[in-house]
């Protein structure tokens, strides 16, 4: 049996989260069910980030002292372990940003302005959160183009057929979520892009919810940039990714300028730096990489497919206990077409009533259109509540959000 395929422990991963063992609101223990929003960090990244502070900070790449030296080495090699993690064929397509919205705006920016105009279209789905809607909007105030929606079937589901229908030769760009951060739903990515390159068109996905829970081959994907951040991976936030092939970094201008992304200035203007410094500009997340490093290196030890797995069991089981209170509509496909995301609204009470009422309980969850008001209004809801689940995740947690849930109702019958 690989390391890979390894039944996860739960319960032992969760003693390498310091948070994790807190109990709040009347001695309830800390059921931490918002992972989608941002995960917890072990032991390990905390003191990979201590570590570097204490021993090995400098700024990168500029200086030619011992520390600067430490530091560029350990920053580089972050760079290397992400392209290894998501299988790029170079190091240099691996661009650090500040997370995945700094990344999409990146896209959007760089390669948008360049090669989309007007009647040009952009093409998205409804499941789309707000960082992969946003800036094609204002890439469309400032091109002319066209946005526009493919759409979903009533189960959350991509309507492949509809959206193949809305290919077509003014399409420039797809952007698509692999995993909805709401509904949960796993994209068919591979046949996304074969489809949306058969136009010529290129293909953004949006890999946030789905990198750190499952293994990615971006090159098995043949899509032509991903996104995704350090903070829902277990590692530090302010860091983020984006991968590009080659071939269009190398052709894509800077997006912002200033130290760091240039290989020469002068007082007639600026020759941009090789990649992928020339989008690196000022000084970079250094110690955000080294711990983004760690948050990998964590991972792998406990083996993607099984997380993955992990995952599957808890939501299968989140769907049993909440499916069983009644009254709660759960949103999206079943489960063998989600990751570990369970979205659900509670008949007759608000989401943030939910939440507000599940958190005295222990819980926390999520509240609201979770950075997704197209897909609410489609789903004919203003508001929902997510639980959304983790390597440190348990049955217990699951069970602690069903009493709740369970309260919850009780007090609104009252």
């Amino acid at each position: 049996m690989s390391v890979e395929s390894l039944p996860l422990d739960a319960a032992r991963i969760r003693q390498d989260f310091p948070i994790l063992s807190q109990t709040i609101h009347d001695n309830q223990p800390l059921a931490f069910l918002d992972s989608a929003a941002s995960t917890q960090r072990p032991q390990q990244v905390i003191d990979a980030v201590s570590h570097a502070y204490q021993n090995d900070y400098a700024n990168v790449h500029r200086g030619i002292h011992l520390l600067s030296e430490r530091a560029t080495a350990l920053y580089e090699e972050a760079r290397e372990r992400v392209r290894e993690f998501i299988g790029a064929g170079a190091a240099s397509e691996v661009i650090f940003t500040a997370g995945t919205t700094a990344s999409i705006n990146l896209v959007a920016r760089s390669w948008g302005d360049g090669n989309v105009s007007q009647d040009d279209e952009i093409l998205l789905t409804l499941m789309e959160h707000h960082s992969n809607i946003v800036p094609w909007q204002q890439l469309a105030e400032r091109t002319g183009c066209k946005v526009r929606f493919a759409p979903i079937h009533d189960d959350g589901r991509l309507d492949m057929n509809g959206f193949a229908e809305m290919l077509n030769d003014r399409t420039r760009l797809v952007g698509v979520a692999s995993t909805s951060n709401v509904l949960g739903t796993v994209n068919p990515i591979a046949e996304i892009a074969a489809l949306a390159h058969g136009v010529g068109a290129k293909v953004l996905v949006d890999a946030a919810q789905s990198v750190p829970h499952t293994t990615t081959n971006v090159q098995d994907w043949d899509v032509d940039f991903v996104a995704f951040s350090g903070h829902k991976m277990l590692g530090p936030s302010g860091i983020g990714v984006l991968y590009g092939k080659l071939d269009l970094l190398e052709a894509m201008p800077p997006f912002l300028g200033g130290g760091s992304m240039i290989h020469q200035v002068t007082v007639d203007g600026f020759e941009p730096g090789d990649l992928p410094a020339r989008f690196e500009a000022g000084t970079p997340p250094i110690v955000g990489a080294i711990g983004m490093t760690a948050a990998i290196n964590y991972l792998q030890d406990i083996g993607l497919e099984s997380i993955h797995q992990h995952e599957r069991e808890l939501t299968e089981y989140a769907h049993e206990v909440l499916e069983a209170e009644g009254g709660v509509r759960i949103l999206g496909p079943s489960v063998e077409h989600k990751g570990g995301i369970v979205s659900f609204v509670v008949d007759g009470v608000h989401a943030h009533d939910v939440a507000s009422i599940v958190d005295r309980h222990g819980v926390a969850i999520r509240a609201g259109h979770h950075c997704a008001m197209p897909l609410h209004k489609r789903l004919e809801v203003t508001a929902s509540n997510r639980a959304s689940f983790y390597c440190y995740s348990t049955r217990s947690d699951v069970e602690q959000l069903g009493r709740a849930i369970h309260e919850v109702k009780r007090k609104f019958r009252r």
